[in-house]
């Protein structure tokens, strides 16, 4: 097995080119000869409303090298304190990454891989193998995956390929041996989710009673810890029972992850409840579930605005009292145009590093995009496999 995830040097993944483009939204450039030492101040009006903001710069001289001016602070004026200096996009993959180390101890667990048919997909599963995360079963059609890896040069030795003609076979296999206990988890490959799903629904030995639903894992640069969103992918408008199922997973995922009451802000566009705007409705009736031990082992409060679940400064300014604001560790968002929405904004525009899981089945599944990068799919399935040991602790003899 290789150690390349252990050995503690950089570039264990290959360069993130299908992401290049995501950057944060604030971006300067200087050009031509410039003077330039020690601090500058800039004051620039930003928003639609032309508040202003400071931002400060350091740049050096004592060097050849092209100058480096680096974005410190963008700290609305009038508040009168510096924010803390944000991390980096790069700083969020680290984090991610030495997130998927930490997890090395673990003993790797049997994966199902369905349908790995390009490059993108097989690596992740070849990466998350080498990472010893997972021992890969994959199950698609083999001449296929044996093209793919002589294209891109990926090694297959002692990995076990099952067969299978087509994508709804390799789906529909993959499932069978999940319900067998012959895998602990699977792994979404370049086959439609849709797909995968449906026949993970027809198969009823993998049904718990409970709703399946997708969680995110986020690292994000502007955020002082690991945030997990729910449900973006899945659940398209969810009623309230749905919505207690989705919070139960995520919070069941939570507690695996280490955190044993994580904070959950409930997401809606106001933070009264209103009959006009219903998600506010379903807010205040989950909150009353969690005070009557219908929902356990988390802090719940809502309806909140974003802005209020994760700035403790805008949550003040509005006068709200709460023990989730500015420190919320699970969003939960009304239904999945609001949730796809904002995880793609966190991605692309926040610069965040990401992974997914779908819970609710008798196993945990890996999702990922087409066009994840290559730590978002091993980190995806080093996700899965928290969930599992999970879930085999929660159900003795399994």
């Amino acid at each position: 097995m290789s150690d390349r995830m252990n050995d503690g040097t950089p570039g264990e993944f290959p360069p993130d080119t299908e992401h290049a483009h995501r950057r944060p939204a604030l971006s300067l450039t200087l050009e031509g000869a410039v003077a330039l030492e020690g601090e500058l101040r800039i004051r620039v009006a930003c928003g639609p409303s032309g508040e202003m903001a400071d931002l400060r710069l350091l740049a050096r001289t004592d060097t050849e090298e092209p100058t480096a001016v680096r974005f410190l602070t963008g700290q609305r004026a009038d508040l009168g304190t510096e924010a803390p200096e944000a991390r980096s996009e790069a700083d969020a993959d680290a984090e991610m990454l030495r997130w998927v180390r930490s997890l090395s101890h673990h003993a790797p667990l049997a994966c199902a891989v369905v349908h790995p048919c390009d490059e993108g997909s097989l690596r992740g599963a070849i990466d998350a193998y080498e990472a010893g995360l997972i021992v890969p079963v994959i199950v698609a059609p083999r001449a296929r995956i044996e093209s793919v890896a002589r294209a891109a040069g990926l090694s297959l030795a002692g990995t076990e390929i099952i067969d299978t003609p087509h994508s709804h076979a390799s789906a529909a296999e993959a499932v069978a041996l999940a319900a067998a206990g012959r895998v602990a988890m699977l792994m979404k490959g370049s086959l439609h989710t849709d797909e995968l799903m449906e026949a993970v629904l027809a198969e009823p030995r993998l049904k718990t009673g409970r709703r399946m639903s997708h969680v995110f894992r986020f690292e994000v640069p502007a955020y002082d810890r690991p945030l997990l969103l729910t449900d973006a992918a899945i659940n398209i408008a969810p009623t309230l029972l749905e919505k207690a199922d989705i919070l139960r997973n995520a919070i069941d995922l939570a507690h695996a992850l280490g955190l044993a009451r994580p904070r959950v802000a409930l997401l809606s566009a106001v933070e009264t409840v209103t009959p006009r705007i219903p998600s506010t409705i379903d807010a205040a009736a989950l909150c009353k579930m969690a005070d009557r031990g219908q929902i356990a082992g988390a802090i719940l409060d809502g309806p909140l605005a974003f802005d209020n679940a994760i700035s403790a400064e805008a949550a003040r300014v509005k006068g709200i009292e709460s023990s989730v604001a500015g420190q919320a560790e699970i969003l939960f968002v009304p239904d999945i145009e609001a949730g796809n929405v904002l995880a793609k904004q966190l991605e692309y525009w926040a610069g965040a590093a990401s992974c997914g899981v779908v819970l609710g089945a008798r196993v945990p599944i890996a999702l990922t995009s087409r066009a994840d990068p290559a730590i978002s799919r091993v980190a995806s399935a080093a996700l899965a496999a928290v969930a599992a040991r999970a879930q085999v602790k929660a159900v003795p003899g399994r």
